[in-house]
């Protein structure tokens, strides 16, 4: 008999199969996110402040379906955090995102970085890591994204020579 599987949840988790995708599905949920945030700047236009808001918002939409989604994935699979859940990857992308520009320089940074501080999940990330449950899952990424969007916020600070 095959094991019973919540449809919304595993739809969400798995950002509609792109979790399954090898290798490395966390890489293939970062692209989705910047190839899905690309999209929707190129056809929304929206004003750079536009875009920020518009980022932020979809990434606390992503988390606040994501750690219950992830959860329910987690417990169907019987694994504590299933290597195919890359919602939280889409989240914690968007996060980074919030900070950048149309510029590929921008762009490209904030998934470089995203990707390197969800790999050494730095304090809290690690901490977050270790909580084995839907929040822990979503977190630990949305502190890299925090980290990741400082980062390229700073980048862009020094290469306009500080202006705003």
């Amino acid at each position: 008999m095959t094991p019973k599987r919540t449809g919304w949840a595993w739809a969400w988790a798995t950002f509609f199969g792109v979790g399954f995708l090898r290798p490395a599905p966390g890489t293939w949920g970062s692209v989705a996110g910047l190839l899905l945030w690309l999209a929707a700047a190129h056809w929304l236009h929206p004003s750079p402040m536009h875009l920020a808001l518009g980022t932020a918002v979809a990434a606390l939409l992503v988390l606040l379906a994501g750690i219950p989604a992830s959860a329910i994935v987690s417990r169907e699979a019987a694994t504590e955090d299933p290597s195919f859940v890359v919602a939280d990857e889409v989240a914690g992308q968007w996060i980074a995102l919030i900070a950048a520009s149309l510029r590929p320089w921008e762009w490209l940074l904030a998934v470089l970085l995203f990707r390197i501080f969800d790999i050494l999940k730095p304090p809290p990330a690690r901490q977050f890591d270790r909580m084995h449950s839907g929040f822990g899952i979503m977190m630990d990424d949305v502190a890299a994204g925090i980290y990741a969007m400082a980062l390229l916020w700073a980048a862009r600070l020094f290469s306009t020579g500080w202006r705003l």
